[in-house]
């Protein structure tokens, strides 16, 4: 890939590593509008300028402006759904092929093979990791050293991906599996609409990533984690100082965070 395009990439991707992981905002257009379908078009990530979004976004948000502004770059974009064991099609991802022709290229007989990236902002994945090739093409297996997550893609098959994280001397474990072919634009935002719907739809969820030192700050359901190469802490949030301790970690507005606590206690 150009040096610079890939300049321009890793820039998109740092930008966007500054957005919060929430579904608050989630939360409020579905109560707003009443159907997942028309919340979805309200949705942030249908602008390319992350500073004019009114919160963050989930996975579907973040990998859904990351396929936009690498189309409008002339890039070739797939998105991809992860499923955790029974569970289908609950994440998602982007992968982005290297179509430089002077990329290197491996090949399986007359078959040729590009380089690929794999992108998960929606994991707070904000590198673009190389995909590993499965046995006998390639190890089958890459390893990244993340902070504070380190990351590992194992490749068993063409067709199949699995996404491990663990950090600080925790075991790995099994986050999602991806098929790696993709799915369609029309796909995806069928599943988009039925993720409003979701179990997870029914507490907040806040997740932020401060690369600059290596944190990674995580609330649900009344817990916050707070995670650094040194090992996680857990912490109970009070009621009493849930929204001003919420607004000021993970940099979202007061009166949006008290409206969608407001909208899940009613209903």
């Amino acid at each position: 890939m150009q040096s610079e395009v890939w300049k321009k990439i890793q820039d998109i991707c740092d930008k966007l590593s500054k957005v919060t992981y929430e579904n608050l905002t989630k939360i409020i257009r579905l109560e707003s509008t009443g159907s997942s379908s028309a919340a979805q078009k309200l949705d942030d990530s249908f602008q390319n300028d992350v500073d004019a979004w009114m919160g963050g976004g989930t996975c579907f948000s973040m990998t859904w402006h990351l396929y936009q502004v690498f189309k409008d770059m002339g890039l070739n974009p797939r998105l991809v759904m992860g499923h955790k064991r029974k569970e289908r099609n609950i994440h998602c991802a982007l992968i982005l092929p290297d179509d430089d022709p002077a990329a290197s290229l491996r090949a399986e007989g007359a078959a040729i093979h590009k380089t690929e990236y794999l992108f998960d902002p929606g994991y707070l994945i904000f590198d673009p990791l190389p995909m590993p090739l499965p046995s006998p093409f390639g190890t089958g297996s890459a390893f990244f050293p993340l902070v504070p997550n380190c990351v590992r893609l194992d490749r068993p098959t063409m067709d199949s991906m699995a996404l491990w994280t663990g950090g600080a001397g925790a075991p790995m474990k099994l986050r999602f599996e991806y098929p790696v072919e993709g799915v369609s634009v029309e796909e995806f935002k069928q599943h988009w609409n039925e993720s409003f719907y979701r179990e997870m739809m029914t507490y907040p969820v806040l997740n932020r990533l401060d690369r600059e030192r290596g944190v990674q700050y995580y609330y649900q359901k009344g817990n916050l984690v707070t995670r650094d190469a040194h090992g996680s802490r857990i912490e109970k949030i009070e009621e009493s100082s849930r929204v001003e301790t919420l607004s000021r970690i993970f940099d979202l507005k007061p009166e949006l965070i008290e409206r969608a606590l407001d909208i899940l206690k009613s209903s």
